[in-house]
């Protein structure tokens, strides 16, 4: 596990164990993955690792400002180690893919409300939607072989 994990958990307040190097590693080498699929990595490293354990890490990672958790409409939380910049999020209608996009002015908040109400405003969340390359190549795949079948 790499120094600067360690060094980050102590950072933060946190005892560094296996299970958040672990964790905080797996979040950093597989960017918007689920819980679940961060709990199979994670046993695949350390051999044994109960959900709840993953779990509980994840969120203190969140709570501790070292990883984020997204989800978008319809899909299971999502967490990822790039935080602090207010970075955005594409997401694919068709398979799911989701990818970051920077800040659209580069600045926090990069989006100014028409009306702050009071508050003030420290980030933005914004999703992108719409279908990713493969999903549009497989999609214009499909449709130029639908038109050659209607054609014969």
């Amino acid at each position: 596990m790499s120094v600067s994990h360690e060094s980050l958990l102590r950072s933060h307040g946190l005892s560094v164990t296996a299970q958040r190097l672990t964790v905080l590693q797996t979040i950093s080498d597989h960017p918007h993955i689920t819980a679940d699929q961060a709990t199979d990595v994670a046993r695949e490293q350390l051999g044994s690792i109960s959900r709840q354990s993953v779990y509980d890490t994840l969120n203190t990672l969140v709570e501790k400002g070292l990883a984020r958790r997204i989800q978008p409409i319809d899909s299971p939380a999502l967490f990822e180690d790039r935080v602090g910049d207010n970075h955005h999020h594409l997401v694919c209608r068709s398979c799911g893919l989701v990818t970051d996009v920077d800040c659209a002015v580069g600045a926090r908040p990069c989006l100014e409300a028409s009306d702050n109400n009071g508050f003030v405003i420290d980030e933005a969340d914004v999703t992108y939607w719409g279908e990713c390359p493969a999903c549009q190549e497989a999609s214009t795949s499909q449709v130029k072989h639908q038109t050659r079948k209607e054609n014969q």
